[in-house]
């Protein structure tokens, strides 16, 4: 194994296999997607090798998941792979619906992923969409109404929700931002 390899890379293999893994792909299946050989893939996911920039572009958009998403805040010493601090954390999809996200855990091999989500003002997710996971989440402040199964539910800080494996979408037509908490199992990012 490299060891030269900077710290910040140094479990960027270890995200790609879990964000494979979450997505049901063999190495074969991305490695066939990407045009590389299974060997170049699992050398990424073991931190053997470095992806070049094009490479993470490519990794991305296979995986559906936002380029700066894969980059890394280096932790302090003795801090990595336990604490995120806040001006580390790394940003989650697209900014698509106003939507803005951050992965509070510090990586994404755990059964789990947490996240802080911020709904922008206005902004709403315009199709339902069923993922095969288990959300818990928890409003932090602000407002949003959530669609679960069909039902809406509008829920103010304080409250908190389970979605497990229904068809889901959300709106905050309210004039200030709201934040949530999110755990999602298994990750998805």
């Amino acid at each position: 194994m490299q060891h030269d390899m900077p710290k910040e890379l140094r479990t960027l293999g270890a995200d790609v296999r879990a964000l494979r893994k979450a997505r049901g792909l063999t190495l074969a299946d991305l490695s066939a997607s990407l045009g590389r050989s299974v060997g170049w893939l699992s050398q990424i996911e073991r931190d053997i090798s470095s992806p070049s920039i094009d490479d993470l572009r490519d990794l991305a958009g296979v995986l559906n998941v936002s380029v700066s998403s894969l980059f890394r805040v280096a932790a302090a010493a003795g801090e990595e792979g336990r604490i995120v601090r806040s001006d580390a954390r790394r940003p989650l999809g697209s900014r698509k619906a106003g939507l803005v996200e951050a992965l509070l855990s510090p990586d994404l091999t755990d059964d789990f992923e947490m996240v802080h989500s911020t709904f922008e003002a206005g902004a709403a997710m315009p199709d339902t969409i069923t993922r095969p996971t288990q959300e818990v989440g928890y409003i932090l402040s602000g407002q949003l109404d959530l669609w679960i199964g069909g039902t809406c539910y509008h829920l103010r800080p304080g409250d908190s929700f389970r979605i497990k494996g229904e068809p889901y979408r959300w709106a905050n037509p309210y004039s200030t931002p709201c934040e949530a908490i999110w755990v999602i199992a298994p990750p998805v990012y």
